[in-house]
């Protein structure tokens, strides 16, 4: 009896198109699926526990074998409106920044941008779960997925870390790849990478199956959200990767 290939992602509304054509693709039958924090996923992919992880891209340095297996994940060119600062007070007066718990990527990119295109210094703080709730005067914070598109409207200024990445470098980004780190079968991996590229021909059953009211999802998964990691997405992320090296 053949043993099921573990893949992990988050379930956040970005993963959602990807999730929907794996899991109305025959390959569903191969695999089991596990949803956790992007943040803990690097942690299971090194421990054996988990297969192949949409994984935050900052982590791939650290897993010896690591390599992408797929032509698709979420990367952007310009805003990506989800992974943000956010602040009641323009970035000149921020004085600490709260780094969201759920991410990896996000948080090396903010620290990178802060320091590098903002040439701000501040107080880092890890985020307790309710961090929002200290985002008020001179401290701002890093947050991503689902809560940073309800918090669109409920703060002063909001820095997309995306756009600030483009202005700063000129390229696009890679937040998350499908990753492993250990060998794939041929067969396998162009099946997966099919059934990826089929969940982006529906994204209207997608949306139905989504209900949020907070942002437009079609713009969200057309405009904002790159899911094809062409050569241009592979580049920033290869200059990203040699920054915070």
């Amino acid at each position: 009896m053949n043993t099921k290939i573990k893949v992990a992602a988050v379930s956040y509304l970005n993963t959602k198109p990807l999730l929907y054509g794996i899991e109305h693709s025959d390959i569903i039958n191969d695999i089991d699926i596990v949803l956790d924090y992007p943040s803990r996923l690097a942690q299971s992919l090194q421990d054996g526990t988990i297969d192949i992880a949409l994984l935050p891209v900052a982590a791939i340095p650290g897993i010896p074998g690591a390599h992408i297996v797929s032509d698709y994940g979420i990367g952007a060119d310009g805003n990506v409106v989800s992974v943000a600062i956010f602040s009641q007070v323009p970035m000149e007066e921020i004085e600490t920044v709260y780094l969201d718990y759920q991410s990896r990527t996000s948080v090396r990119l903010a620290q990178l941008l802060l320091e590098n295109h903002w040439k701000k210094k501040v107080v880092f703080k890890p985020a307790p779960e309710n961090f929002i709730e200290y985002i008020n005067g001179k401290n701002a914070g890093v947050i991503i997925g689902d809560r940073a598109l309800k918090q669109l409207h409920n703060f002063e200024y909001v820095y997309d870390l995306s756009a600030a990445w483009k202005d700063y470098t000129g390229l696009d980004f890679i937040f998350a790849a499908w990753v492993a780190n250990k060998p794939l079968t041929e067969d396998f991996t162009t099946r997966f990478n099919a059934a990826n590229a089929t969940g982006l021909k529906h994204l209207e059953k997608v949306i139905a199956e989504n209900h949020f009211p907070y942002y437009d999802l079609y713009t969200y998964y057309t405009d904002n959200i790159k899911y094809y990691l062409d050569d241009r997405k592979k580049k920033g992320l290869a200059r990203f990767l040699e920054l915070i090296g």
